[in-house]
């Protein structure tokens, strides 16, 4: 019956054709050739590209599809260290662009790992120890490309990270952890309806090596993989839009912040970009350390992490409408100090939050879709940025400020749905 169901459910999402009746012979032209499954083909293939490695993770599992993703990513470091032409060196471009998620499939992992009233506190914690590799990376990698070879020593030495990473992966203990993606799809908010796969299917995915379940042959990764993305979309359009329409509000409010910063600092009160590359990493390094300050503002809100959300962005709103209007430095070193804190929490709060809504057991989907749309917001924001310094060096601060507002809007009439403490939901150990 749920597989059943879920057929319905995809052919009224128009993402399948409906089963035929018992003895009925399928339609000339109503099969693959009919324009309605060739859209349904087109739009599953972009989801498909869109949230390949979140949805990937879930299927297979976390090891593997990190081993792959740390492997070719260290072959596109290798092809790079040892390119001798400008082609080889857009073509070891390509793995590292399309296999380098390694921090979303981590954060997916630490979601299975950890109960839900820990999970943002973790995730903060490892947000943290990333913000720091990107602060000391850069520093390294130019220290190391002014010397002789420095950029092939750099892509080696990045191979070789890469190496040492998929033998920590593979020397993991991964028979002590209990992955959840496997046990259950994505979920429709607290009904806790679930649209993925019942006990037969999760047997098959465990036995999915050649083995089979009741006579039942295993189902193709492939085909777990389109069924999980059309769920997604169903959960996406049904439960979480204004979920991920407040992650792309809020994502590009604060790309416009830093769009022009140099270039407004300079115009707005004459500062030389060396002193404001000083502002900027000054900035990154309290970013870095926001992830230590979620433990006590979570128990001060008791896990609720809607309403940390809904107030980190009210303060997001009002740091940038103050940016904006700043007449001295002191008050852009200000705005700059609290908005590190305010965008590192928010961050954090956004993707526990997608979590919490669209159920933990489809959590590589969850925070591929999040990635993706942050991805959709670095596309609109130069854009926006760039019509908006036209008018003003205050523009795409000011334009930020009207977007978070926007946000605030979108939160604060979702808030009866998802503003509860969430202690009903939390994930035992």
């Amino acid at each position: 019956m749920e597989l059943g169901r879920r057929r319905d459910l995809g052919s009224a999402l128009g993402l399948a054709p409906a089963p035929a009746k018992p003895g009925q012979e399928p339609r000339p032209g109503a099969g693959a050739g009919a324009p309605g499954a060739v859209r349904a083909r087109r739009f599953v293939l972009c989801l498909y590209l869109v949230g390949f490695l979140g949805c990937w993770s879930d299927v297979v599992g976390r090891r593997s599809s990190l081993l792959a993703c740390i492997l070719l990513s260290a072959l596109g470091y290798l092809i790079l260290g040892a390119s001798t032409s400008v082609f080889l060196f857009a073509l070891a471009r390509v793995p590292v662009g399309i296999f380098k998620h390694t921090l979303s499939i981590s954060r997916a992992l630490l979601s299975d790992l950890v109960a839900e009233k820990e999970r943002p506190l973790v995730i903060g914690r490892f947000n943290t120890a990333s913000s720091v590799g990107f602060i000391l990376g850069p520093m390294v990698g130019g220290y190391l490309t002014e010397l002789d070879g420095g950029f092939y020593l750099t892509a080696f030495i990045c191979f070789s990270v890469f190496i040492l990473n998929a033998g920590l992966v593979w020397l993991f203990p991964w028979s002590e952890v209990k992955l959840n993606s496997t046990k259950n799809g994505l979920r429709l908010g607290k009904s806790h309806a679930l649209l993925g796969k019942t006990d037969c299917e999760v047997q098959e995915a465990a036995t999915r090596h050649g083995t089979t379940v009741s006579g039942k042959p295993a189902r193709l990764p492939w085909m777990e993989v389109v069924s999980t993305l059309r769920d997604m979309k169903s959960l996406i359009v049904s439960e979480m839009w204004d979920i991920f329409l407040v992650r792309l509000l809020m994502g590009v409010a604060v790309m416009l912040y830093y769009s022009n910063f140099v270039l407004a600092l300079e115009e707005r009160f004459g500062v030389r970009p060396k002193t404001t590359g000083y502002l900027i990493s000054y900035s990154s390094a309290l970013g870095a350390l926001a992830g230590f300050t979620l433990g006590p503002i979570l128990r001060l809100y008791k896990h609720n992490s809607h309403a940390v959300l809904l107030h980190s962005s009210v303060l997001t709103f009002t740091l940038l409408l103050l940016y904006s209007t700043a007449h001295t430095m002191g008050i852009v070193v200000f705005s700059s100090t609290l908005l590190s804190f305010s965008t590192a929490i928010g961050r954090t709060c956004i993707t526990d939050l997608q979590l919490t809504v669209g159920g933990a057991q489809a959590s590589g989907t969850l925070i591929g879709m999040g990635q993706s749309v942050t991805a959709v917001g670095r596309v609109i924001a130069p854009l926006l940025s760039g019509v908006a310094q036209e008018v003003s060096p205050c523009g795409p601060p000011s334009l930020g400020a009207a977007l978070a507002l926007m946000a605030i809007i979108v939160m604060s009439v979702s808030r009866p749905r998802c503003g509860g403490d969430g202690s009903d939901k939390l994930k035992s150990e």
